[in-house]
Formats: structure tokens, C-alpha cells, sequence
């Protein structure tokens, strides 16, 4: 089976990170890394480096014979990025490593990647562009929702909900049931032991509200793709991927 050409978006650290998780995989293989810093079109090894728009261009006009990844861990340039790509869902890859525990009944939405070690257990839904990095455990019939951010180590227990552009910091834990609010951070190490709610900065554990956000959204919208994160609509959404 020939293996599909993939566009990474973002060369940072998240970026790279996707690229060495590629490199595992049996269906893409890196053609073309996009990323504003760069200011003019190279080949280095066998991949194209250059500026996004140019390489949006490249790859649209590849109708479907390639595919594309958003590698920026920040969840709301990620969630921009999306938007201004104007690839349509089909056009994402959805990446999972070959060393991740992913369940047959889990949903793995169009864009996300779930990193190394990463645990995604029967139930769990995980939205489109969002990450379960190195090593967390997504319970049972979780919800994860659009450019959520699962970071290292954390763990949530069973039936929990992340709501869309939530960002749990590395090695957090949430007890089971409990949902954190829509772009709201957990910080590291902290405890969920309460629903978190949209728009906050929760520490400390357990975890305490230390900061309200202004819960600004981008400039742009694209709430006719991914509408407002709830458990039935999401969950139904990502079933027909």
C-alpha cells in the first residue's frame, strides 16, 4: 500500500514531535512542513520547508492525494490555523502512534494525534485537532473536545469531559464525572476533583479557580464546523468521521 504525502503545520517543538510520530506510521510520509517563520521555499532532506500560505496552496491543489497535520500545541493559534487553511475535514490526518493503547470503539476526530504511551480506553471520544500527548490516560467514555490539549502524563478517569480548547497541564488528574470548562486551563499537577468552569485558570490541588480568562475567541470563526462542545452533539459529530 503506497503511503500518503502529509503537510505538518508548525516547525516548533510540537511540530517536531509529530514529525518523529510520522515517521512510525505505515499510510503518510512527510512531504511538506509549513511554518510562518519561514520566510522563503527550501528542501531539506526530501521535505519542502516554506511559508503556510504557499504550502496551503501546494497542498490544495493536490485535491486528495495528500493530507495535513496541525502541529502547534497552543490550542487557540491551532484552532486559527484551521481556519485558515480551509481544508475541508477530510483533508486531516488523524495520527496515533504505534506505541498508544487506543481502543477499537474509541473516535479519534480528523487532525488530532495521540502521542506515545498514551492510553485512550473504550467509550472515549477524542474532538477534531486535539492532542493526548506522551503517556495519558483518557479513561473510559471520556469526552475530549476540538483543540483540547491532553497533556503529558495526565490522567483522567472515566466519564469525564474536557470541553473544546481546554488545556490540562502535564501530569494533572481529574476524578471521574468531572468536566473542565471550555478553554479553561488545569494547571500542572493539579487535582479536578469539582467541575471547572469555561474560561478559567484552575491550580493547585485540589484545584482552585486563581484566574478568570477574557475568553476572547479568534478573529474568525468557524462555529458551523465545530459547533459548541456538548457530550451528545460532539459524540455524534465525530461517529461519522
Amino acid at each position: 500500500m503506497s503511503k500518503t504525502p502529509l503537510l505538518i503545520v508548525g516547525a516548533g517543538g510540537h511540530g517536531r514531535v509529530v514529525r518523529d510520530l510520522l515517521q512510525t506510521t505505515k499510510s503518510y510520509w512527510l512531504a511538506l512542513v509549513a511554518d510562518d517563520k519561514l520566510s522563503h521555499t527550501e528542501l531539506r532532506d526530501g521535505v519542502y520547508y516554506g511559508p503556510v500560505a504557499l504550502m496551503r496552496d501546494l497542498i490544495a491543489n493536490e485535491t486528495d492525494a495528500a493530507a495535513a497535520v496541525i502541529g502547534i500545541g497552543d490550542n487557540r493559534i491551532r484552532r486559527e490555523m484551521s481556519i485558515r487553511l480551509e481544508l475541508p475535514d477530510k483533508r486531516y490526518a488523524a495520527l496515533i502512534h504505534p506505541e498508544a493503547s487506543v481502543a477499537k470503539d474509541a473516535v479519534i476526530g480528523h487532525g488530532a494525534v495521540v502521542m506515545a504511551g498514551a492510553i485512550v480506553n473504550t467509550g472515549a471520544v477524542i474532538g477534531p485537532h486535539a492532542i493526548v500527548n506522551s503517556g495519558a490516560v483518557v479513561e473510559h467514555d471520556c469526552t475530549v473536545g476540538a483543540f483540547a490539549h491532553i497533556s503529558p502524563r495526565v490522567a483522567l478517569a472515566g466519564g469525564v469531559r474536557v470541553m473544546e480548547g481546554a488545556h490540562v497541564g502535564i501530569g494533572a488528574c481529574v476524578i471521574q464525572g468531572i468536566s473542565i470548562g471550555r478553554w479553561s486551563i488545569l494547571g500542572a499537577g493539579a487535582a479536578a476533583i469539582a467541575d471547572v468552569p469555561d474560561g478559567v485558570t484552575a491550580v493547585g490541588v485540589p484545584a482552585r479557580v486563581i484566574k478568570q480568562q477574557t475568553m476572547q475567541q479568534p478573529h474568525l470563526t468557524n462555529q458551523d464546523i465545530y459547533p459548541k462542545f456538548t457530550e451528545n452533539s460532539e459524540i455524534s459529530l465525530l461517529r461519522n468521521i
